[in-house]
Formats: C-alpha cells, sequence, structure tokens
C-alpha cells in the first residue's frame, strides 16, 4: 500500500511544483534548473560512491562489520536514481541523501527497526575435492613425442 501511495502521491507533488515554479521563472529556466541538478547530481553520486566502496573495501579487508558502508552505497544508488528522475521534490530528496548526517540519521532510523540475527565472516575459500560428473573418466597422461612414440602397425594405427 505504501508503493501505491507513493507511486501516487510523488507525481502529483513534482507536477504541482512543476507548475508553481515555471509560472514564477518561465519554462526554460525551469527546465535548465531539472537538467543542472541531475548533472551535479551525477558528478556527488560519482565521487561520494567511489568514497562509500572504498570504505567498504576497507571494512572487508579489516574484517568489521561492513553494514554500514553497505547501507550508505544503497544510499548513494537510491540517491542517484532520485536525482536523475526529473523533478524538484525528487531533486530535493536526492539531495538530501547525499549529505553524510543525514545518510547517518536514515541509518540509525532504520536500524532501530530492523533485527539482525546473525553476522559471520568466511575467512577464505575451502578446498573440497571435486566429484567427476557422469560421462567423466578419469585418467593419467603421458605426452608422446618423437622419440618415445610406439611403433605402428602398417595402417599406422598404433597396437597396445
Amino acid at each position: 500500500m505504501w508503493i501505491f501511495l507513493a507511486f501516487l502521491i510523488v507525481p502529483l507533488i513534482e507536477i504541482g511544483l512543476f507548475i508553481q515554479v515555471g509560472g514564477l521563472i518561465g519554462l526554460w529556466p525551469t527546465l535548465a534548473i531539472v537538467v543542472l541538478t541531475a548533472m551535479l547530481g551525477t558528478a556527488l553520486v560519482r565521487s561520494q560512491g567511489a568514497q562509500a566502496l572504498n570504505e567498504l573495501k576497507r571494512s572487508m579487508n579489516e574484517m568489521r562489520d561492513p553494514t554500514a558502508p553497505l547501507a550508505h552505497g544503497a544510499m548513494i544508488l537510491f540517491a542517484g536514481a532520485l536525482l536523475l528522475t526529473p523533478g524538484f521534490f525528487t531533486d530535493a530528496c536526492g539531495l538530501a541523501l547525499l549529505v553524510p548526517a543525514v545518510r547517518e540519521a536514515v541509518l540509525r532510523y532504520v536500524s532501530k527497526r530492523v533485527t539482525v540475527t546473525s553476522f559471520s565472516v568466511n575467512q577464505g575459500f575451502e578446498a573440497r575435492p571435486r566429484q567427476p560428473g557422469p560421462g567423466v573418466i578419469d585418467g593419467d597422461f603421458y605426452e608422446i613425442g618423437p622419440e618415445n612414440r610406439p611403433p605402428q602397425g602398417p595402417s599406422g594405427w598404433t597396437r597396445h
């Protein structure tokens, strides 16, 4: 139900804001602002996304809980989607999500409502012997060079 309301309310807010802003400053400046915020948002998402990825790598290398860097990366990705969506309301929400303090507040709010039951880190891959599938013949081989080639019969076939 919440998703349905979001898909209903957000476009209505955007249409209302387009009408209001377009009436105040005109069509072309309004469209220029929408395009400019998309370009600015893309640059911000790229730089902050790289920082979030570096933090995620650092937490993995130090064997720390990667929840916060993953959440920040997801929020930055969502902010990028909001900034690429034309409109003033979605741009404002996207820009707000690019502020680290806002992301921390959202993370605290969500973490109060989510319960993590377990978290484990695997130290590496476990080597398991491979079981051959049907139709696989297990065998040994050796290379036959000209010096150790067995004698051939008159047809060119080798007899064993």
